[in-house]
């Protein structure tokens, strides 16, 4: 089998009154992202590792912000894209970590809806598909609410043909 390891990473800005959508879910809170798309920050660090372990780039490259077709867009439509171009040549999940660091709402009710919604998208079982919440402990731009980041790694795999 082959296999194929990348990481993701992307931040975005909170402000109020925005809805806030993480891992696919919306999430009750008085802020959410700023952002071109729906500004599912997880959605968004877990397409730039699917694409980066196979070298194809980023979510900007596929999915530009200055694109008027990804205005508003619901980030599960890129994920399911990042996935359609993955699997067109044999490649499969085998497992993804995802972390998610922000100060505030707690997130920890929305963490397994966030890994069954990940998982439905991603054709995978839910096992193969964790998510992390964290604080920063009130440092730094997360700590004081200004923004949410997230890291994202995934291991691909694909059969290798000389094995069939």
């Amino acid at each position: 089998m082959d296999l194929r390891i990348g990481n993701g990473y992307d931040v975005h800005a909170l402000a109020p009154g925005l809805p806030l959508w993480l891992g696919g879910i919306q999430v009750e809170s008085p802020i959410g992202c700023i952002a071109h798309s729906d500004g599912d920050v997880a959605i968004h660090a877990l397409c730039d590792a699917i694409l980066g372990s196979l070298a194809l780039g980023d979510i900007g490259k596929h999915f530009p912000d200055t694109s008027d077709e990804f205005k508003g867009i619901d980030s599960k439509i890129l994920l399911r894209r990042v996935m359609e171009l993955i699997t067109k040549d044999g490649w499969h999940v085998v497992n993804a970590d995802i972390t998610i660091a922000m100060q505030k709402p707690k997130l920890a009710p929305y963490i397994v809806p966030m890994r069954e919604c990940l998982a439905s998208v991603m054709g995978c079982s839910v096992g193969q598909v964790s998510v992390k919440a964290t604080t920063t402990e009130k440092l730094g731009f997360v700590g004081r609410s200004e923004g949410c980041e997230v890291y994202a790694v995934v291991l691909l795999g694909r059969y290798d043909e000389t094995f069939e």
